[in-house]
C-alpha cells in the first residue's frame, strides 16, 4: 500500500460521503444546523479516520483508528436511521452501502491483526 488513496475502503468511504451530502440537500432547510450538520460530520469522519490511521507508523495505531472510523459509521447509520424515521430519507439504500463499507472496515481490521 502507497496511501490510503490506495485502499477501497478508503475510496468507498469517500464515495458514501459524497452521496450523503447529495442526499442531505432534500433535507428540509430548517435541519442545516441539525441533523444535516451530525450526518455530514460523521460521513466525513469516515475516510478521514482511515486516512490518518493508514498514515501512521504502526499498525497498531491503523487499527485504532480504523475502528473509531467504525464508530463514525454506527452514529451515521443511527442518523440516516433516524432521518428514514422523520421521513426526510426516502431511499433507505444508503444503509447497505454502509454495511458494505462496516464489512471492509472489519476485513481490514482482521488483516492487520494477524499481520502483527
Amino acid at each position: 500500500m502507497k496511501t490510503h488513496k490506495d485502499l477501497d475502503v478508503w475510496n468507498r468511504a469517500m464515495e458514501l460521503a459524497e452521496k450523503t451530502y447529495a442526499l442531505t440537500m432534500d433535507f428540509p432547510q430548517k435541519e442545516q444546523y441539525g441533523i444535516v450538520s451530525q450526518i455530514r460530520r460523521s460521513a466525513i469522519s469516515i475516510p478521514s479516520n482511515i486516512a490518518e490511521g493508514a498514515a501512521r507508523h504502526s499498525n497498531k495505531e491503523f487499527i485504532q483508528f480504523l475502528y473509531i472510523a467504525l464508530g463514525s459509521l454506527a452514529e451515521l447509520e443511527t442518523q440516516m436511521l433516524l432521518s428514514q424515521r422523520l421521513g426526510f430519507l426516502k431511499d433507505g439504500s444508503i444503509l447497505l452501502e454502509l454495511e458494505d463499507i462496516r464489512k471492509m472496515l472489519l476485513g481490514l481490521i482482521r488483516f492487520l491483526k494477524h499481520k502483527t
